[in-house]
């Protein structure tokens, strides 16, 4: 009689053994999957698309002259048009903040055993440096906190995935993510004013001219101007649910961080 009569039970008596040949390594490597802690570092890892609300509000930033162009008078339209040449650049900046700190989280993802992740592409995303912009509320804090992570994400793309790896990014970039990530709350109260203000511009127009159109000789633009009134109505409030949701999700991403830090053991060589 053969001594597995059934491949089922040939199958199950090597899983021990593949255990061992797929795990041995791992562990001997100081895998860091192997902690109940890298499941908390994954699961923060996996925020990271909560990030795509900031970056999509920085564009519409990006564009608000655009939107604003035509209700503006000849003189604000010259004002404005300077200040739009100033957001462009800054914009350039603003989207940066969201990629070093994404690229931060997946980086960690990645040092705790999570393969999906591309460094190399998230790094690049990073670009160069990014410059204060103080009338926006980034300084020199955030500029050296930038140049700060990205020589950190630089250095962790060479490191195995491995639990001390994974600590020292952790402790290492504490400092420098939480500025960025306040940096990034700063901007979405910037770009809630710059809304506000907006609004003022577009619905104060139409507000005041469409009680002046002639009902009668002027119906079929009335009545545009009516639809386009309600349209922007809803759009800016839109906005206004947008931006709460990108605040809550930055927030709980700052929450899960620290938490993650409380949760470090002593650096090797502390004093107990």
């Amino acid at each position: 009689m053969p001594l597995f009569s059934r491949p089922s039970a040939f199958l199950a008596s090597c899983r021990p053994l593949l255990a061992v040949l797929v795990c041995g390594p791992l562990l001997l490597g100081g895998c860091a999957s192997s902690t109940p802690r890298t499941a908390a570092v994954r699961d923060f890892a996996a925020l990271a698309p909560g990030l795509q609300s900031y970056h999509e509000l920085t564009e519409r930033y990006r564009h608000t002259y655009q939107r604003e162009q035509a209700f503006l008078s000849p003189l604000a339209d010259a004002s404005e048009r300077q200040l739009d040449h100033q957001r462009q650049q800054a914009c350039n900046d603003f989207v940066k903040l969201r990629a070093g700190v994404q690229a931060y989280m997946q980086a960690l993802g990645r040092l705790a055993g999570d393969k999906q992740y591309d460094l190399e592409d998230q790094i690049k995303a990073m670009g160069s440096s990014i410059r204060a912009w103080p009338d926006k509320g980034i300084d020199e804090r955030h500029v050296s906190a930038f140049a700060g992570l990205s020589r950190l994400l630089a250095r962790a793309f060479t490191r195995p995935a491995q639990e001390r790896a994974l600590q020292e990014l952790l402790r290492d970039a504490a400092p420098a993510v939480q500025q960025l990530l306040d940096a990034m709350q700063t901007l979405l109260r910037l770009y809630q004013a710059s809304s506000v203000n907006e609004q003022a511009i577009v619905l104060g127009m139409l507000e005041t001219e469409i009680p002046y159109a002639d009902p009668q000789g002027q119906r079929l633009l009335l009545a545009l101007a009516r639809v386009l009134e309600q349209q922007k109505r809803q759009e800016y409030h839109l906005f206004g649910l947008r931006s709460t949701l990108a605040q809550q999700q930055l927030a709980k991403i700052a929450q899960q961080h620290q938490t993650l830090l409380k949760q470090l053991p002593p650096p090797e060589g502390a004093q107990e």
